[in-house]
């Protein structure tokens, strides 16, 4: 009687009897009294997973089916996912978050400080669910750390924060006029030399 084991999906021959067929030196076999036969496969990596067979070779062959699953923690691809961006106010943003796993994992959006994410004038939401986040017409509330969490039931869940900058109109134009009124001054002479100082108001009527 010999008992072979295979990777059916892949119709490779892993073990036959006491012997390793495959190169792959993570695969080994044992047996207990010659009644029972163990296929051992050490440190799994995902393309381990699939059916495999265990055949007895006798007068009339016999065989039996197993199939392994093989989970992933998620990891989150940050080559495929946004970074740190500095917006223009009214314009819209889109971040996007991928992640890698098995099973595949979900994605959420939440911010750091757990206040609302504003989707658009008429939605804002404590969490958002999918790869992508988009957000209409975006104001300086909106700015600050974004939360992009993957889980997928095993651990541990992982995120990544996206810092999201705005440029507001209405600090560059103060900053403009701050320098229109500067370079608009009058250079004043004295003897002794004094200090000129410029308070807020100068700027802001």
């Amino acid at each position: 009687m010999g008992v072979a084991w295979m990777l059916f999906d892949k119709s490779a021959i892993l073990t036959v009897q006491n012997h390793v067929i495959t190169r792959n030196p993570r695969i080994s076999v044992s047996h207990d009294e010659h009644t029972t036969w163990y296929l051992h496969i050490n440190n799994v990596h995902e393309d381990d997973k699939g059916k495999y067979m265990c055949q007895i070779n006798t007068a009339a062959a016999k065989t039996q089916y197993g199939y392994l699953h093989v989970v992933v923690p998620p990891n989150i691809d940050d080559s495929q996912s946004s970074s740190d961006a500095i917006v223009r106010e009214g314009a819209n943003v889109t971040l996007t978050c991928k992640a890698t796993g098995s099973p595949i994992p979900s994605i959420r959006w939440k911010r750091d400080d757990n206040s609302k994410i504003t989707i658009n004038k008429s939605l804002s939401v404590l969490e958002w669910v999918g790869e992508t986040l988009e957000m209409e017409r975006i104001s300086r509330l909106d700015m600050g750390a974004y939360l992009c969490i993957a889980s997928n039931g095993i651990p541990p869940t992982v995120s990544k924060q996206i810092k999201v900058s705005v440029d507001c109109f209405c600090q560059r134009a103060l900053h403009d006029r701050f320098e229109v009124k500067l370079r608009s001054s009058n250079a004043v002479a004295s003897h002794p030399r004094n200090a000129l100082t410029y308070s807020d108001q100068d700027f802001l009527q």
